[in-house]
């Protein structure tokens, strides 16, 4: 399969007015997708999707997906991105956050069972935790805390993971499980309490950059752009991965704030607090199985994609 495949083709998207399930959205319509949205609302915004109606064939149902799920007609393709995925949600949503990685899960799964439809499963860098390897390959176990505050979210994914291999391999179900790391662009939250949207925030404020801990731990960026592209690339090859999708350029959060303050134009310094519990010390994705099976590298220099995302907060912290 190419992605001109998707033409026609009838998608159900979970968890599609979050961050990146909006964005999927968008791409599928424009690839000529028939779109079924699916969002309870709790960290998801409408309005991230009121531009693509009238755009293609787009419905949105207001549902929680660890109910019983069904939906009318053929499916082709199943996208689970159903799940508080910053941590200021998941620790405010923390039952919440394990019901829709395993319950929301199942219920998936089962939907895919039904209508012998593709399932593409939203996972994540947090199954590595605090890793001991660096970068991370798709082999690498993880170094995960199962009890602390974080394991909320770590412990969903990796469960949502073996579920749905185990549903792969009893049911024959055709599963393909993506692990994704940070991610930005528009339509990022403003208070969704990553590095991000938080030091865009401050800059645009004239207020220090909130630093937890030194500064010196490392993170990945990729533009959202880039990430949709290695999402929908995976989801029509015929890799079952898990597979690393993300940006193998590691930055320092230290040189991440500077790199905001240059995009707005301001430098009002930075300010450290205490760092939370089990952050990771660094972040970096193998992406060698992305390269060679999906063909797929990311694009976007950060200095750029930051210049690209500075109008969406400018927007958002404007004065009413």
């Amino acid at each position: 399969m190419h992605l001109h495949d998707l033409n026609g083709s009838r998608v159900v998207v979970l968890g599609a007015a979050g961050f990146l399930g909006s964005h999927l959205c968008e791409r599928l319509l424009e690839l000529g997708a028939h779109v079924t949205a699916i969002d309870n609302f709790i960290t998801g915004r409408s309005t991230n999707l009121d531009h693509l109606f009238g755009t293609g064939e787009l419905r949105l149902v207001s549902y929680d997906v660890t109910d019983f799920l069904h939906i009318p007609g053929p499916v082709d393709h199943i996208l689970h991105f159903a799940s508080p995925a910053s941590p200021v949600d998941y620790l405010r949503w923390p039952i919440q956050t394990l019901k829709v990685g395993s319950l929301g899960t199942h219920k998936a799964l089962g939907l895919a069972r039904a209508k012998d439809a593709r399932l593409l499963l939203a996972s994540t860098s947090e199954v590595y935790g605090d890793p001991l390897v660096s970068p991370q390959p798709e082999d690498y176990w993880g170094n995960v805390n199962p009890i602390g505050p974080r394991g909320v979210y770590d412990e969903a994914k990796r469960f949502a993971e073996a579920m749905t291999l185990a549903y792969h391999r009893e049911h024959g179900v055709q599963v393909r499980i993506a692990r994704i790391f940070n991610t930005y662009g528009i339509r990022m939250r403003v208070d969704d309490g990553r590095a991000v949207p938080a030091f865009f925030s401050a800059a645009l404020r004239n207020q220090p950059l909130p630093i937890h801990g030194d500064g010196t731990q490392t993170r990945s960026l990729c533009y959202v752009d880039d990430e949709i592209e290695g999402l929908l690339r995976l989801l029509v090859s015929d890799e079952v991965g898990p597979v690393n999708i993300g940006n193998p350029e590691e930055v320092t959060i230290l040189e991440l704030a500077e790199a905001i303050q240059d995009a707005v134009g301001n430098h009002p310094g930075v300010e450290f607090h205490p760092r939370p519990v089990d952050d990771p010390t660094v972040r970096c994705p193998d992406i060698t199985l992305a390269r060679t099976v999906l063909d797929w590298n990311p694009k976007v220099p950060l200095a750029d994609g930051l210049t690209r995302t500075l109008p969406w907060f400018v927007d958002r912290l404007r004065p009413t």
